[in-house]
C-alpha cells in the first residue's frame, strides 16, 4: 500500500519522499524488514517499527494519535484473546472499549482496529481500510461503538467487496472510508456502494477490479462529492484511449465503435470479435503447415487488441448507462446516498446491501406460468419412465434369483 501510494503521489506531479512521510508498525520483525526492503526497491523511505513494542493492540509506536493526514490498512480480521486491560491502557479508543469476556479478553478485535484508524486522523484526515464484512452489522458493544462513530459524521463511503479478492482467503470483505474534512453539504450523508457483483475474474480462485472498473468506482465517489469535472475528464479519457487503440489496428469497422463508445460500442466490438475469430479459424485451417504457427500468432495478437477495445467499451458503457454526462443518481443494487436518519432506522448498520437494495432483473420474455406448466408436465413424464425402469429392474432381479 505504501508503494501504491507513492506511485499515486508521483503520478500527480509531486515527489512522494519529499511530500509524505510513511509510518508503520508491525509486530513480526521479518514482515517489517520485507516492508522496508520493498519500499527501498521502489525509491521510498519510511519509519517502520517492529517487535513487541509495535504490537498495535498495546502500543502506539509513533505517538501519532490525532496527527495523520491519511491512514491506510489491511489489518488481520477477527483477532481474539486481546488483553482488555492492556488494550484500554494503550488508548486510541475514542468510542469506548469492546466488551470483554470472563477471561478479561476482547473476543473480536475488529472494532479496536476501526477505532485506531479513526483516532490517528487529524482534524481533516482521511482513512481507508479493509475490514471483515461482519463488522458492518455486528451487534453488542460493536453496535454501540458504530453508532458513536456514525454520529461523528465522519464516515464517508462504505463499499462491499465480493469473494475471492485475496490470494489466500475466499471470504468477502468491506472497504471503509473516513473523512474528517467532509464538505458541509455531505456532513450527515454516507455513500454506500455494493460492488459484490462488479469485478473481473482473474482465474478460478481470484477476482479483481481491472483498471477501468477502479476508475468507474472512483467516478461514483466523485459524483457523490459533486466533482463532476473529474467525471467528465474520465469520459474524455475513455474516448481518447479508445481512439488510440483503434488507430493502432485501423479498419472502418472499428471506427463504427468509436462513433458509439458509450451506448453501443461494446456490442459492436463483440460482433467484430466474433467475425475475427471465425475468419482466423478458417484461414488457419487451410494454410500451409509451416506457416500455421506464424499465422496463429498474428491472429492472436489482433484478436487480443480487439478484446482490449471491447473491455474498455464495456466499462465505458457501464458507467455512462448509469450516470450519463455526470449526474449522480441512486442506482438500485449498486449505490445509494443515505442520511443519518436512514442509517439510524437501519439500526446503525453500515452494510451497503441494506441500503442499495437489489438491482431489477431484466425481463427475459419467458411466460413464467406457461414455462412452469411445461416443466411440471416434463417432470411427470420422467417420473413415469423412472417407475417403468424400476419395475423392469425388479423383474430382472427376480428372474436371476436375486
Amino acid at each position: 500500500m505504501f508503494v501504491q501510494t507513492g506511485d499515486f503521489v508521483n503520478e500527480s506531479g509531486l515527489q512522494a519522499n519529499s511530500s509524505m512521510t510513511f509510518y508503520g508498525q508491525e509486530k513480526v520483525e521479518y514482515n517489517a524488514q520485507l516492508c522496508l526492503m520493498n519500499m527501498a526497491v521502489h525509491g521510498l523511505s519510511g519509519v517502520i517499527k517492529s517487535g513487541d513494542e509495535a504490537n498495535s493492540f498495546y502500543h502506539d509506536a509513533h505517538n501519532l494519535e490525532g496527527c495523520c493526514d491519511y491512514v491506510m490498512a489491511n489489518p488481520p480480521f477477527n483477532v481474539d484473546k486481546v488483553k482488555a486491560e492492556s488494550a484500554t491502557n494503550a488508548g486510541r479508543l475514542p468510542f469506548g472499549v469492546p466488551r470483554e469476556n470472563k477471561n478479561k479478553e476482547i473476543g473480536n478485535a475488529n472494532y479496536l482496529w476501526i477505532s485506531y484508524f479513526y483516532a490517528y486522523l487529524n482534524n481533516a484526515g482521511r482513512a481507508g481500510f479493509v475490514m471483515a464484512s461482519s463488522a458492518t452489522d455486528s451487534q453488542g458493544s460493536d453496535r454501540d461503538i458504530r453508532e458513536k462513530l456514525v454520529k461523528t459524521n465522519h464516515v464517508d463511503v462504505m463499499i462491499s467487496v465480493g469473494n475471492n479478492f485475496f490470494y489466500t482467503k475466499s471470504l468477502p470483505c468491506s472497504l471503509w472510508f473516513f473523512d474528517k474534512g467532509k464538505a458541509e453539504e455531505l456532513k450527515d450523508k454516507i455513500l454506500f456502494i455494493d460492488a459484490r457483483n462488479y469485478y473481473t475474474v482473474a482465474d478460478r480462485t481470484l477476482n479483481e477490479w481491472n483498471e477501468w472498473q477502479l476508475k468507474n468506482m472512483n467516478a461514483i465517489v466523485w459524483l457523490y462529492r459533486g466533482e463532476t469535472d473529474k467525471y467528465k475528464a474520465l469520459l474524455e479519457e475513455y474516448q481518447s484511449v479508445m481512439k488510440e487503440l483503434i488507430d493502432e489496428i485501423g479498419g472502418d469497422v472499428l471506427n463504427v465503435i468509436m462513433d458509439d463508445v458509450f451506448t453501443g460500442g461494446f456490442e459492436a466490438a463483440k460482433k467484430y470479435l466474433k467475425t475475427l475469430r471465425e475468419s482466423a479459424k478458417k484461414e488457419i485451417e487451410v494454410c500451409d503447415r509451416k506457416e500455421k504457427k506464424k499465422l496463429q500468432t498474428s491472429w492472436d495478437e489482433k484478436i487480443a487488441s480487439v478484446e482490449e477495445i471491447a473491455e474498455v467499451a464495456k466499462e465505458a458503457q457501464w458507467l455512462y448507462s448509469k450516470f450519463g454526462e455526470g449526474k449522480y443518481e441512486d442506482i438500485p443494487g449498486l449505490c445509494r446516498i443515505a442520511d443519518m436518519e436512514t442509517v439510524e432506522s437501519k439500526g446503525w448498520s453500515l452494510t451497503p446491501g441494506a441500503y442499495v437494495g437489489v438491482a431489477p432483473t431484466e425481463d427475459d420474455g419467458i411466460d413464467f406460468a406457461k414455462r412452469m406448466k411445461e416443466i411440471h408436465t416434463e417432470l411427470l413424464k420422467l417420473q413415469a419412465e423412472s417407475n417403468e425402469l424400476m419395475d423392469t429392474i425388479s423383474q430382472n432381479m427376480k428372474e436371476m434369483g436375486l
